[in-house]
């Protein structure tokens, strides 16, 4: 089991999919790894199309999160 209170927690974004295609999932994880390492949660998704923009976000869980002192990464904050 993980102990949140020793970690530095950040919300951030996650490169998903195919070249060329912009999609990304809104994760936590801790603030020192990699982009595209494991995550402590995934909060939901997001995919910029020609014509439109899909978002699929838990912001309940994206409140609790930084309820707990899980910072926002910049790119993050534009999308919520």
């Amino acid at each position: 089991m993980l102990k949140f209170a020793d970690m530095a927690l950040v919300i951030r974004l996650a490169k998903t999919g195919r070249n060329g295609e912009r999609k990304y999932h809104l994760v936590v994880r801790e603030q020192r790894s990699r982009r595209d390492g494991r995550p402590v949660e995934i909060l939901g998704s997001y995919e910029k199309r020609v014509k439109e923009v899909i978002k699929n976000i838990k912001t309940d869980r994206v409140e609790y999160w930084i309820s707990k002192g899980a910072q926002v990464s910049v790119g993050a904050k534009k999308i919520l």
